[in-house]
């Protein structure tokens, strides 16, 4: 296939109108978004309701395949429509034009995060229904916002509502990561995030002085015992090539602030720490020694969650899930090479496991450079269109499961 028959492909249009709608941060106006899921809807002859768990701004589109048998779980097909800023000036293409190149390369924010996944979905399931094929269990797509924020206004709300009680969701999937080799990783967990601020108090007075017991002091002593455990985290990935980093804690100062004048010992400083704790490591256990660590260097150390997700049970990959039975053996009957990883970012997929549904994160992308968040996002016409073949096979594995 040449790009110039890519460019006439039905499939590849839809996706690039998509990816042309410019749902990006900050300030998002989903309009657009939302009256293009309608029309992708109406041609799918599916039921669409836009639901609204918060903001009227912050809207969620949930398009309605009817089973055969409507009392089972359903099955979640979710993705968001929101993408990050970009900065159009370290871009090669308009980030927003969806130009594809000679080589069959579509630029464009969103290209791999993740509205080729949210494209795919409506292209195999029209393939699905023109073949006559109709799911045992009711699958629904839903499309949702502010994921890249958090999800506050989004999934996190939406699964605490009355209308995805009715949903009765049995199994999710939802966006996973591009890969630079053969293999497709599948995502069944993710980190437990924490944005932790230290707050250092301590003796303030001229900048002429050894005081004791400053603040700079303290946050010194904080700060190698972190960057010692952070070190014993880069030790594990360099010792065993079978861990990935969603398999271990990382530690980063990100932001740091305090003090008036060069002259000045403050009586305060802050810190901002982004922590992602492995799924093996006791949460509760590492808080508490953080809290050590802050008394030894003397107390007056006090810790501000800025954000605090709870720790969420991963989904079990083993016999008693048939929904990751009937996913993994199709991607096995397909051929395809597969990695079992834990996310090392969060996504939607955390507030549905935490409310006691199984979610797999997937995105069928394979030997493409990781570009989501980067300048120059893109995804090849030729892998777009084999994800859409892998979610043919997928699609009634699950939701026939």
């Amino acid at each position: 296939m040449c790009p110039e028959q890519w460019k006439n492909n039905e499939e590849i249009k839809i996706f690039q109108e998509y990816l042309r709608i410019p749902t990006v941060h900050p300030n998002v106006d989903y309009t657009a978004c939302v009256e293009f899921l309608k029309r992708q809807a109406s041609s799918l002859n599916l039921p669409v309701d836009v639901v609204i768990p918060v903001l009227p701004s912050k809207p969620v589109v949930i398009m309605k395949w009817l089973g055969k048998s409507p009392e089972l779980p359903s099955i979640i097909l979710n993705s968001h429509m929101d993408v990050v800023p970009v900065f159009p000036e370290k871009w090669t293409h308009d980030p927003f034009g969806a130009r594809m190149d000679e080589e069959g390369r579509i630029y464009a924010r969103g290209a791999q995060d993740m509205k080729s996944v949210g494209c795919q979905y409506l292209a195999a399931i029209r393939a699905l229904k023109a073949s006559g094929y109709q799911p045992r269990r009711t699958v629904y797509l839903t499309y949702v916002p502010d994921e890249e924020t958090g999800g506050d206004f989004g999934m996190a709300t939406l699964v605490k509502g009355d209308y995805f009680r009715r949903m009765n969701v049995g199994f999710s999937l939802d966006e996973g990561i591009a890969s630079e080799d053969e293999s497709y990783p599948i995502f069944y967990a993710e980190r437990t995030l924490w944005h932790l601020r230290l707050k250092f108090s301590g003796s303030s007075g001229h900048g002429s002085l050894l005081l004791e017991n400053t603040p700079g002091e303290k946050f010194q002593y904080v700060l190698e015992k972190l960057l010692q455990f952070r070190d014993s985290q880069v030790q594990r990935l360099a010792n065993d090539p079978s861990l990935d980093i969603g398999d271990v804690t990382t530690v980063n100062l990100t932001q740091l602030s305090g003090g008036v004048q060069s002259n000045v010992v403050p009586p305060q400083l802050d810190a901002v720490f982004d922590i992602r704790i492995a799924i093996t490591q006791d949460v509760n256990e590492l808080e508490l020694q953080i809290r050590k660590w802050c008394e030894e260097a003397g107390g007056g150390v006090e810790l501000d969650f800025i954000l605090k997700c709870p720790y969420v049970e991963p989904t079990k990959i083993d016999a008693s899930n048939p929904f990751w039975l009937a996913f993994k053996q199709s991607l096995d009957e397909l051929g395809l090479k597969t990695r079992i990883r834990v996310f090392p970012g969060a996504t939607d997929s955390c507030y549905v496991r935490e409310a006691g549904i199984p979610a797999l994160g997937f995105s069928p992308i394979n030997n493409t450079p990781v570009l989501l968040h980067n300048h120059n996002e893109y995804l090849r016409a030729d892998t777009y269109l084999h994800g859409i073949q892998v979610y043919r096979k997928l699609i009634p594995a699950i939701a026939d499961a």
